[in-house]
């Protein structure tokens, strides 16, 4: 059994296609008050990322500076869903697909990608257009070779990726079409039975590794009985979507929080996944922050993880920032 065997995680690289860069403003051309559009602006030009579409490069340099790992995991959100719908959109499919061809080309059989949210589709933080498409869920599949579960294993340890949408699919219920709910549902339901059989087919000494996108999801699986016997054997869970460890921190401050349910669909899906955020605990938390990082603190990067196969080492995880973020 080899010595160490190295894990690099890559997630919300945002990849932007041409047709998706002509859509410059699409977050606030959909905001009717001005205020709010003033506010939105200013927000990404201080806080989170300035310009969406300016990170391209940024997949590059990722590719040249993972070297030659074991594994390496794309945890979720390939395009800019500028249309807010997922990979329904030609131009969001256009982008993720030209991210993932990239990484495909360079790592081939060691690569494995797991959903992301902007994969099926949301609504827009602040116009409150979009949410989660079937057509989304059908590209993601059958045109982009996107696994919604997969499992692996090396020595003692079980890496598992998952859904965050579907597992979470009580939040996000609202922000799909009403016809395409039942089918939504179903396909929640077959996913979490996949992850039920995985957990209980695991053998006492051995230890998972979870990609999951969101942590909305990990209070859903806290919940399932079969899943929460098994819980203590999760070494760590890599997730993203925050983007960057003030996210993460804010998230912790603000756990338990009362959702709140009269400011729009946005503020009520973020409320209430920080009204369970207290039960993110058990999965022992590591964020991979986004490629960019955050325009405040500039802290983009990549996750390595590093582990034994015989278990006699606890994993190590870190971030290496890359240049430019």
């Amino acid at each position: 059994m080899q010595a160490s065997f190295k894990i690099v995680v890559v997630s919300d690289i945002h990849y932007a296609c041409p047709a998706e860069q002509e859509r410059g403003g699409f977050e606030t051309r959909v905001i009717g008050n001005p205020l709010l559009r003033l506010f939105v602006k200013a927000y990404r030009r201080h806080i989170w990322v300035g310009d969406p579409f300016s990170h391209n490069h940024l997949l590059g340099y990722f590719i040249e500076a993972a070297g030659e790992p074991d594994l390496v995991v794309a945890n979720g959100d390939y395009s800019c869903d500028t249309a807010f719908v997922g990979l329904s959109d030609h131009a969001a499919f256009q982008s993720a697909a030209a991210c993932l061809e990239a990484i495909r080309a360079r790592f081939g059989q060691r690569f494995r990608p797991v959903f992301g949210d902007h994969e099926l589709g949301k609504v827009s933080l602040f116009g409150g257009v979009g949410g989660l498409r079937l057509a989304s869920w059908e590209r993601a599949v059958n045109e982009l070779g996107l696994e919604p579960f997969w499992q692996s294993t090396v020595g003692r340890y079980v890496f598992i990726g998952v859904v965050s949408s579907l597992i979470a699919f009580p939040v996000f219920e609202p922000e799909t079409l009403l016809e395409e709910r039942p089918a939504w549902q179903r396909l929640r339901e077959i996913h979490m039975n996949s992850i039920r059989s995985a957990f209980a087919a695991l053998r006492a000494d051995q230890r998972i590794i979870l990609f999951c996108h969101d942590p909305t999801a990990l209070p859903f699986l806290a919940a399932d009985e079969q899943i929460r016997d098994k819980i203590t054997q999760i070494e760590l869970t890599v997730i993203g979507h925050l983007h960057t460890q003030f996210i993460l921190r804010a998230s912790r401050v603000l756990s338990g929080i009362p959702p709140v349910r009269f400011a729009g669909n946005t503020v009520r899906r973020m409320t209430e996944a920080l009204r369970m955020a207290r039960k993110w605990r058990p999965f022992n938390v590591r964020l991979c922050p986004s490629l960019s990082g955050s325009q405040l603190l500039k802290d983009g990067g990549f996750g390595v993880l590093e582990i034994d196969p015989a278990d006699v080492k606890p994993a190590i995880w870190r971030v290496q920032r890359l240049p430019g973020s």
